[in-house]
């Protein structure tokens, strides 16, 4: 399954991406020496923390055939199909501050969070 939101139907899920996420992840990518018309972050969830999932993110040097690629603000991301059904909706974002600092997931279908954030339950 490979789908590319700006393009894309309505009805196909979608994971967003900010500005300032694609512009933390293009740069890191770049860092990386990984060629950013093919490689890509990958967003997933694994079994893990306090709350039972948690969000990981890698850099891949290309796509899975079954991954859902989407593009935003140049940067591709892919998703295999077992973590996209927990993530469907999400927003990932880059947050810069005095507190913290990094990748943050903003996910519509969590219900609840461990204390320290770090992994959630849907």
């Amino acid at each position: 399954m490979s789908t590319e939101p700006a393009t894309g139907s309505d009805s196909q899920p979608r994971i967003e991406v900010t500005e300032a996420a694609a512009e933390q992840a293009l740069s890191l990518l770049d860092q990386e020496g990984l060629d950013d018309d093919v490689a890509g972050l990958r967003l997933f969830v694994q079994q893990g923390g306090c709350a039972g999932l948690s969000y990981g993110m890698r850099f891949d040097d290309e796509p899975e055939e079954d991954d859902a690629i989407y593009t935003h603000h140049d940067l591709r991301v892919f998703v295999d199909p077992a973590s996209l059904k927990y993530i469907e909706g999400s927003v990932l974002d880059y947050e810069s501050g005095l507190q913290a600092e990094g990748f943050h997931v903003e996910n519509p279908n969590v219900v609840s969070e461990c204390g320290c954030g770090e992994s959630f339950r849907t």
